[in-house]
């Protein structure tokens, strides 16, 4: 979300920054021993053939132009390297055989633009992770087997168009399978329903557009199991089954300007943007925006106060939201999660707020930040109110910092709202690639988040409120209304089907209650009748 007077706010900044996709969230025992139900007793290691490529492409069926190189490599005396073209992504696949009900961890060393590491056939959710890395990094995924399954397919690729990736070292370690299956000519060019690879109809640049970047030791250390919360229940925070989430602007950067008391009477949630960092990291304070009272005719501490009062009388919650494009706040130690807690209980205890939204834009660390969430939960107590706003691509997977925050913080989390705008064309859960700005794109992306471990009562659709809110993804209201209506009843949907109802779908978000206004309050009047009135 830009602060600038000049520019219209976006809440997600144009230019494609590089990430580090990690994940490891089955961690082995020390031996490398997989349990599983029907083969704990099955020799394990590396399943992969070849996986160094040391015998140049023996054991993988490629598409396009790659082939076995000597330099770069990660490790050994080959490596893997891949041009993609116009009409293909350099994809290569690996037929293996594994057992049923078994945990396996597949990851590997790549280093390009958009290379993408997977497994299809699992019988599960069939996992995907990539990265967009210069220099060599490792992509670590996991993924439990069907109950019939007794082989999967892995891949490799990169994007259309993009130049040449290289990969190395790939592994996928757990107890072998008693069948024997090789690579066949149609493992490289699986029909794009069974597929994580992205179709030539997505644009390279903007359809795999990621987000900030993690650290390893942050992301690896705190990724949860998407089970491992699965008997939280939804804390008593006083909210209705399904909300309306806004954001109220502290800034004027051409839309309608606001007090807090004006903004719309169906938001149930007003996220406040934003707060700002201090010179202790971890800490923040926040400050009504000089220019933006001048602009409101004077605007008071008290005058905000008394307006958060009001809101509370009519049964509103107010939180205060952190980051935002230009946010530079970090929290990526005890120490600045002790800061942060603290500083941010200050600011509840001062002005009223019920409790904080994470819209961190610029790198988010899950363990720590999750540490500072507990603490500050535990000041304010059990009607403290967590919601988040990631950008799409930070919730496209678990093996993303942002998806571990979330489940890290489960027991506490009141609702995702996920920008899905300003993202191009994305894989949805069935890992087929849907546009931004459609109703496939944003029920598939849902899928993707209760399929991860999200309660589906945790889990928000979040929108532009006009097409000058935002780079791109705008939908209009009954598009929204029926993408609630599509993931709470089956109905209302486009080609995409979720595989289940959830009728406790939370909700919609909208940048922003000014933006709103200034478009004639279409989201709030449309889209928040329409909630209200879910059963």
């Amino acid at each position: 979300m830009a602060r600038t007077l000049q520019q219209p706010s976006h809440r997600r900044r144009n230019k494609i920054p590089a990430v580090l996709a990690t994940a490891t969230a089955l961690a082995l025992a020390g031996t490398g021993l997989a349990l599983s139900a029907g083969g704990a007793n099955a020799a394990v290691g590396n399943l992969v053939t070849n996986g160094g490529f040391e015998s140049g492409l023996s054991g993988w069926n490629c598409v396009g132009t790659t082939s076995a190189v000597a330099t770069p490599v990660h490790a050994g005396t080959g490596a893997l390297a891949a041009t993609p073209g116009a009409s293909d992504t350099a994809e290569c696949t690996q037929t293996v055989s594994v057992l049923p009900n078994t945990a396996y961890t597949l990851n590997g060393w790549v280093q390009g633009q958009y290379v993408y590491l997977g497994a299809r056939g699992t019988g599960g959710t069939d996992p995907s992770t990539w990265s967009a890395q210069s220099a060599w990094n490792q992509l670590n995924t996991t993924f439990t087997t069907g109950a019939t399954t007794t082989s999967v397919t892995l891949y490799v690729h990169g994007w259309y168009g993009q130049p040449t990736y290289y990969a190395d070292d790939i592994q996928l370690i757990g107890p072998g399978g008693t069948a024997s299956p090789t690579p066949s000519a149609s493992a490289g060019s699986a029909s794009p329903s069974a597929s994580a690879s992205p179709t030539k109809s997505a644009s390279p640049s903007a359809s795999a557009s990621p987000s900030r970047s993690a650290s390893p030791s942050a992301s690896a250390s705190s990724s949860p199991s998407p089970s491992s919360s699965a008997t939280t229940t939804p804390p008593n925070t006083g909210l209705p089954k399904h909300v309306l989430t806004g954001y109220w602007q502290n800034f004027d950067n051409g839309s309608t300007v606001q007090k807090l008391r004006d903004v719309q009477s169906a938001y149930d949630i007003i996220a406040v943007s934003f707060a700002d960092a201090t010179t202790t990291q971890g800490a923040i304070s926040f400050t009504l925006d000089p220019a933006l009272a001048t602009k409101l005719g004077g605007y008071t501490d008290a005058d905000f106060k008394a307006d958060i009062a009001a809101k509370h009388a009519a049964g509103k919650k107010v939180v205060l939201s952190i980051g935002g494009q230009n946010g530079a706040i970090s929290v990526a130690s005890s120490a600045a999660a002790t800061a942060f807690s603290d500083s941010a209980y200050k600011l509840i205890q001062q002005y009223g707020f019920d409790g904080i939204d994470v819209d961190l834009e610029n790198g988010v660390n899950s363990t720590y930040m999750a540490q500072a969430l507990h603490a500050l939960q535990a000041k304010v107590g059990s009607g403290f109110i967590l919601t988040m706003a990631p950008e799409t691509i930070g919730m496209y997977s678990t093996s993303g910092a942002y998806f571990q925050l979330a489940l890290a913080t489960k027991d506490i989390l009141t609702v995702v709202n996920t920008q899905f705008y300003n993202s191009g064309g994305m894989n949805g859960c069935d890992g087929k690639v849907y546009n931004q700005g459609t109703i496939d794109f944003i029920t598939a992306q849902v899928c993707t988040h209760i399929q991860g471990g999200l309660r589906p009562d945790q889990v928000g659709i979040g929108v532009p409120a006009s097409t000058k809110a935002a780079g791109g993804g705008y939908v209009n209201s009954t598009v929204v209304n029926n993408a609630l209506d599509c993931l709470a009843t089956g109905n209302h949907c486009g080609s995409f089907v979720p595989p289940a109802k959830w009728p406790t779908i939370r909700g919609a978000m909208t940048w922003s209650t000014n933006w709103d206004a200034n478009n004639g309050n279409d989201f709030s009047n449309n889209v928040g009748a329409f909630a209200h009135a879910m059963p």
